[in-house]
């Protein structure tokens, strides 16, 4: 068979009519589609802060002295983050992730966006 046969066949077949309300039904689905209560990237934060909140709930009731280790554990951290600070190495780190935070949510306005994209 050439292809100009097998399109032939292919268009000679009977179709089924579509739906009356097809065109409503895929505008409803993604265009007129209700807003998320949540975005996607606040339900894996929330979801991981309560997963580690379990967890550490978990290892202060089930542990023996789990609570000890854990509040010296947390002092360690913050006397070696204070330490860290003196030297001034954290405070350019967070000095610099909060000037990249802050940048990519800058929202320019129309007229500025297509200045810049040019």
């Amino acid at each position: 068979m050439t292809d100009d046969q097998i399109e032939r066949a292919l268009f000679a077949l009977p179709l089924e009519e579509p739906p009356a309300d097809l065109h409503a039904r895929i505008l409803a689905a993604t265009i007129h589609r209700p807003r998320l209560m949540f975005r996607a990237w606040e339900v894996w934060v929330i979801g991981t802060l309560v997963a580690v909140m379990v967890w550490l709930g978990y290892l202060v009731f089930s542990l023996p002295q789990a609570s000890d280790r854990l509040a010296r554990a947390l002092a360690a951290s913050l006397d070696q983050f204070g330490l860290q600070l003196g030297s001034g190495l954290a405070l350019w780190i967070l000095l610099g992730i909060s000037t990249a935070v802050w940048i990519s949510l800058i929202s320019l306005p129309q007229s500025r966006r297509r200045a810049t994209d040019h």
